[in-house]
């Protein structure tokens, strides 16, 4: 069974960072490329970052510069580095598995973390 453990958000003023975690398990992690995702209120889930499994990485535009992702396959956990985070990065974020489309892999998802960004 798959499962998607998120962590790390939290309430940070503008400019500030945070470090995300998921912890993963259920699906073999390491063959798998990862993302983040995130949804704000009133809007639909999109996509922020991919790890490709070989470690290529590849970010929204709206985060570029500012977001890092990484992996830990040893550990089944990817992150997400924000940094200089704005008020419009204020959303629940999600990992999945993701496919090259980009699209998340799984149908079923964590509980996800809250990032709030006040200004």
């Amino acid at each position: 069974q798959v499962q998607l453990v998120e962590s790390g958000g939290g309430l940070v003023q503008a400019g500030g960072s945070l470090r995300l975690s998921c912890a993963a398990s259920g699906f073999s992690f390491s063959s798998n490329d990862m993302g983040w995702f995130r949804q704000a209120p009133g809007q639909e889930r999109e996509f922020v970052a991919v790890i490709r499994s070989a470690g290529k990485i590849d970010s929204a535009d709206s985060v570029k510069g500012r977001f890092t992702i990484s992996r830990d396959n040893a550990k089944n956990t990817v992150y997400l580095q924000m940094d200089s985070l704005k008020p419009e990065d204020t959303a629940v974020y999600y990992c999945n598995a993701i496919l090259f489309t980009r699209a998340p892999l799984f149908g079923s998802w964590g509980q996800g973390t809250q990032v709030t960004v006040s200004s």
